[in-house]
């Protein structure tokens, strides 16, 4: 049977993108049992309430929901466990300095198949104040009426 190829993506963390400033990003493999790849290729998880730790030179992900597969059987997995992140020792080393740091977590960012192999997306944020947020916010309603205005001009149509 043939290998799947490319990105297929399985489920993102957009409040994350919101409320952290994400300073860095990695890709990390993940220890999963049968049923859980098999309700993720059916495209079933979700990443609100996830982070990474790192325990004893190992990075875990705690609280993804990865639902019960349907036709599983007594050998379903917990839909909330926690589970093993795999990384490289170099990677794994840099993030504990910079997780040293004050303000500094590690969170999900989204869970994919690349080539196949499930993986999470994690990435190395500090939190945004209230009024960080509501720029962000601002600088994206500009650019979308710039955006706006532009199309317009470009097409000829001025108001």
């Amino acid at each position: 049977m043939p290998r799947e190829q490319g990105r297929k993506l399985v489920a993102s963390n957009k409040r994350a993108r919101h409320d952290y400033a994400i300073l860095d990003t990695y890709e990390a493999g993940m220890v999963l049992t049968g049923t859980e790849v098999k309700s993720l290729r059916a495209g079933r998880a979700s990443l609100t309430d996830a982070f990474a730790h790192l325990d004893r030179g190992e990075v875990w992900l705690y609280g993804m929901h990865v639902p019960e597969y349907v036709n599983g059987t007594w050998t379903n997995h917990a839909p909330r466990r926690t589970r093993k992140l795999l990384l490289n020792r170099r990677e794994i080393e840099k993030i504990a300095g910079k997780l040293n740091e004050s303000g500094v977590t590690l969170v999900p960012l989204s869970v994919y198949f690349n080539n196949g192999y499930a993986k999470v997306e994690l990435g190395l944020a500090r939190g945004k104040k209230t009024w960080d947020k509501r720029q962000d916010l601002a600088k994206r309603d500009a650019d979308r009426e710039i955006a706006r205005v532009m199309g317009r001009r470009r097409k000829g149509i001025t108001s």
